[in-house]
């Protein structure tokens, strides 16, 4: 149970060194995730916090994907970069034009940054992965129109 204990605490450091908002581990015949908490109010207690399982919110209807216009989906999975790195600007914002082809996100799997790049050319409509978000193969990271 050492073991555990000490790979969970590094998983966690890892988390925080690269802000990662959620990470998995696994193994044969078993999964670990783990999700970063955002603060909590001040009323409840913080060992209460700790423990208790926020419920999800409701998240409020988004547009229909057919009227944000292109998908750029993750071709595998790996963890979502908007960035080329922590201090630089994002490779694109919503309202931003774009041409084929042009590096829009980077998907990091099995530490190896992989770019992702646009397959029209059009204006950013919708960025719909958060940064350190844990995205799947074919999930949507942004829209084009």
């Amino acid at each position: 149970m050492t073991d555990l204990k000490r790979r969970a605490t590094e998983l966690a450091g890892l988390m925080e060194e690269f802000g990662l908002d959620e990470a998995e581990w696994s193994g044969p015949g078993w999964r670990v995730a783990f999700r970063r908490r955002r603060a909590v109010a001040a009323a409840a207690p913080i060992a209460e916090a700790v423990v208790a399982e926020e419920p999800a919110a409701p998240e409020p209807a988004a547009p229909s994907p057919q009227s944000l216009g292109t998908p750029v989906t993750s071709p595998m999975a790996g963890v979502f970069y908007a960035t080329p790195s922590p201090s630089a600007p994002p490779f694109v914002r919503e309202g931003d034009s774009v041409v084929a082809g042009q590096v829009v996100a980077i998907i990091e799997a099995m530490k190896v940054m992989n770019e992702i790049t646009a397959p029209v050319s059009g204006k950013v409509t919708s960025i719909v992965a958060r940064p350190g978000q844990l995205v799947e193969a074919g999930q949507p990271l942004l829209y084009i129109a």
